[in-house]
């Protein structure tokens, strides 16, 4: 890739709300860096129903339905595309942010604990830019997906990923043949063999706003690290 290439980057969001959708936070963070370091950015979320709708001032369920990329729309200023549209050739990398959007939806692990599975358009493109050597990075519970699908026992080649500091979420993805390497807020994880790249975010539920920024901040440039070292960039958006 040459340095004039500006990276393409798909993120998938789902929702709008770490209780039941993507950490805004996060997500923004991420959309964050990656302008500031020059990447360009297409968002793109599953179109269809949200597990639950919780009201992020109670904590309660409210009993609504609401379509999770209607509202990741709302983070990605409308700016965002069907989970369906996004093709692997057409983009440098791939983002997740977390939150119960990542946990909930996009796999169910807050569900299924141990015996969770991921949602079919997720493992599609994971599992894409995964055998294209394309980066992936994940954060916060997201990684998750990524223990899921490219750990050892799911016939993946195995996988080294962060969570932050260790948790039971930790203690499932060692199960599935990831291996977990505790950090703190701010670092983030590079997996080179496999090109996935994680940082703990708000699995740090004490750390500041600017705590977790920075975390993301060395997740985003490691990625696009990574990109610089792929074989050929996506055509330019």
């Amino acid at each position: 890739m040459s340095n004039s290439h500006s990276p393409r980057c798909a993120v998938v969001l789902f929702g709008s709300g770490r209780a039941d959708g993507s950490e805004i936070q996060e997500a923004v963070s991420i959309l964050i860096h990656l302008s500031r370091l020059g990447a360009k950015t297409q968002c793109f979320a599953p179109d269809r129903a949200q597990v639950d709708v919780v009201n992020h001032l109670t904590g309660s369920p409210t009993g609504e339905t609401r379509n999770g990329l209607i509202e990741a729309a709302r983070i990605a200023r409308g700016e965002i595309r069907p989970i369906t549209e996004l093709i692997e050739r057409d983009e440098d990398a791939l983002f997740f942010p977390g939150g119960f959007g990542a946990a909930k939806n996009l796999c169910d692990f807050a569900a299924q604990g141990a015996g969770y599975g991921v949602q079919p358009d997720v493992a599609r493109v994971v599992h894409e830019f995964h055998a294209a050597g394309k980066p992936i990075a994940f954060c916060c519970i997201a990684p998750m997906i990524a223990a899921r699908l490219l750990g050892t026992a799911a016939g993946g080649p195995g996988v080294s990923i962060t969570l932050g500091p260790p948790s039971p979420a930790a203690d499932v993805a060692s199960t599935l043949g990831a291996t977990h390497i505790v950090t703190r807020v701010r670092e983030a994880h590079t997996d080179r063999a496999a090109r996935v790249v994680t940082t703990g975010a708000y699995m740090f539920d004490r750390a500041s706003p600017g705590e977790i920024f920075d975390g993301i901040g060395a997740m985003v440039e490691s990625t696009l690290e990574l990109v610089m070292h792929s074989k050929a960039p996506a055509p330019a958006r």
